[in-house]
């Protein structure tokens, strides 16, 4: 009888602890869903990245850190950079935006103009490359591709181009890639073409 009543208190505890396990796992992924930062703006971030990061971490890639390390580094590092919390979100939009080449755009990169349809070349440039490429298109920060070399991406094919821009390019040397349409999901086939015609007429040579 004995025997038996310490069985079935053996048999109580492991219930009892693979219940515990199950709700703490349950909670632990609840909570890090709801801790998990809002989008911010991919090209807003960019910037904040060149302007406030780069001169310490020298355009680190973002390859070195997997998404949620990321995550964690940049609200450590906030408070150092005095950056706000919006800061901080798009900076981690802009390094996830940069981190995996897909063809399909990333949950994580915002849209930052309207489906580019009937925007100029020009618009299009300014409102989605100019951030990574500068106004000039000799590239905001090292590693950036320089559109005004003639040995730069312009002396490549309109076929390579559109290909680049729509799947995302990581040139060689550059610590990270262009994301798919530059970041933005509503840059079109048209827009794309627009923006080609753009540098070449700008910074071709």
């Amino acid at each position: 009888m004995k025997n038996r009543i310490n069985k079935i208190c053996e048999q109580a505890v492991k219930l009892s602890g693979a219940s515990l396990l199950l709700l703490t796992v349950s909670y632990s992924a609840s909570t890090f869903a709801a801790d998990y930062p809002e989008a911010g703006n991919f090209t807003n971030g960019s910037k904040v990245w060149a302007e406030n990061c780069g001169r310490c971490h020298n355009i680190r890639g973002p390859k070195e850190l997997r998404d949620d390390q990321w995550i964690s580094t940049a609200f450590h590092m906030r408070m150092r950079a005095g950056l706000t919390g919006q800061e901080t979100r798009d900076v981690i939009t802009f390094l996830q935006g940069s981190n995996t080449k897909a063809v399909k755009p990333s949950s994580t990169t915002m849209a930052v103009v309207p489906a580019t349809g009937s925007m100029s070349g020009k618009e299009i440039f300014h409102g989605t490359c100019s951030a990574c490429h500068g106004n000039d298109g000799t590239g905001a920060f090292p590693g950036t591709p320089d559109f005004t070399s003639s040995t730069g991406p312009l002396s490549k094919p309109d076929d390579v181009l559109i290909d680049h821009i729509t799947n995302g390019f990581q040139s060689p040397g550059s610590p990270m890639a262009m994301p798919p349409k530059g970041g933005n999901p509503n840059l079109d086939a048209e827009g794309i073409k627009a923006v080609i015609s753009y540098l070449r007429e700008t910074f071709g040579k």
